[in-house]
């Protein structure tokens, strides 16, 4: 059976759970897991995004005025 990769919000949720009752700063430890979580959320998508490209899947569907990866994740997530 091959390894499941773990997703940002799995990753996340394990870190809280596992990190529960030793987190003294509380709010700031669970910003620093949150904010690894989104890094990995944004790399998964960049990951997804490339293969897409790769598989010229967006050359088939003849997406109009493509944006380069970096834009469309600023525009669409604000970040």
């Amino acid at each position: 059976m091959a390894n499941k990769q773990q997703t940002a919000v799995e990753w996340f949720a394990q870190q809280v759970l596992d990190n529960w009752n030793d987190i003294d700063a509380g709010a700031r430890d669970i910003m620093e897991f949150l904010n690894k979580a989104k890094e990995m959320d944004k790399e998964q998508k960049r990951k997804d995004c490339n293969y897409w490209e790769q598989m010229g899947v967006l050359k088939a569907l003849k997406v109009p005025n493509r944006k380069t990866f970096e834009q469309y994740y600023t525009e669409t997530y604000k970040q």
